[in-house]
C-alpha cells in the first residue's frame, strides 16, 4: 500500500471529476473525519485516515484490502471506476439520468440505455459527460457516459443509444457466476 504517484493522482482525479466535478474535495475532507486514497495491487482504495494508519502496520503480502475500492488502473495506465464507488459518488453527481422501470433490468444486465428507456436527464448534460444512472425512485444503479447531449436526446429516435454503460450494481451477480 502506498500513496498515489503524481501521474496516478492526475489520472484518477480526472476520472472522478468527469462524474462529480469540483466535489472531489468533499470526499477527502468530510464532517466525520479526514479520508484518503491509497494504491494497493493496481487498485485505488478509499478509507478513513485512521484505518489507513492501522493498515500500514501490515505487510504488503498479508494485506488483502482495506476501505472501499474506487477502481483499478489498467496495464496501459488508464483508470476504470468500479461500482463500489457508486455510494460515495452518487450524492455529489453533477449530471444524472433516470430510467423508466422497463429499462432498469436491461441496464442492470450491462446494456446501454436507449432513448425509449430514458425517464429524465439533467438539463445541460453535454455529450460524453459522465453521468450517474438512477431509477425513478432515486436509487443509484450505476455509471454511464452520455452518448448524446440533452438537446440531442430530445430530437433523437427512440432506438438510439443515449447513455453508454460503464458499471452497474448488477455486476456483482454477473461476476459471481464466473467465480463459481
Amino acid at each position: 500500500m502506498r500513496p498515489l504517484t503524481d501521474e496516478e493522482t492526475k489520472t484518477f482525479f480526472e476520472k472522478l471529476s468527469h462524474y462529480i466535478g469540483e466535489n472531489i474535495k468533499l470526499l477527502i475532507d468530510r464532517p466525520d473525519g479526514l479520508y484518503c486514497f491509497r494504491y494497493h495491487k493496481d487498485r485505488v482504495l478509499y478509507s478513513k485516515e485512521s484505518l489507513m494508519k492501522v493498515a500500514c502496520n501490515m505487510g504488503k503480502d498479508e494485506l488483502i484490502s482495506f476501505g472501499t475500492i474506487f477502481g483499478k488502473f489498467t496495464k496501459t495506465g488508464k483508470f476504470r471506476l468500479h461500482v463500489t464507488a457508486l455510494d460515495f459518488l452518487a450524492p455529489y453527481a453533477k449530471f444524472k439520468v433516470w430510467l423508466k422501470s422497463a429499462a432498469e433490468q436491461t441496464f442492470l444486465y450491462g446494456h446501454h440505455i436507449m432513448k425509449s428507456g430514458l425517464g429524465r436527464i439533467t438539463e445541460s448534460t453535454e455529450q460524453y459527460q459522465g453521468v450517474v444512472v438512477y431509477n425513478m425512485s432515486d436509487i443509484p444503479l450505476g455509471f454511464g457516459v452520455a452518448a448524446k447531449s440533452t438537446a440531442q436526446c430530445r430530437a433523437s429516435d427512440p432506438m438510439n443509444v443515449v447513455v453508454f454503460h460503464q458499471a452497474d450494481i448488477g455486476q456483482y451477480v454477473r461476476e459471481e457466476d464466473v467465480l463459481t
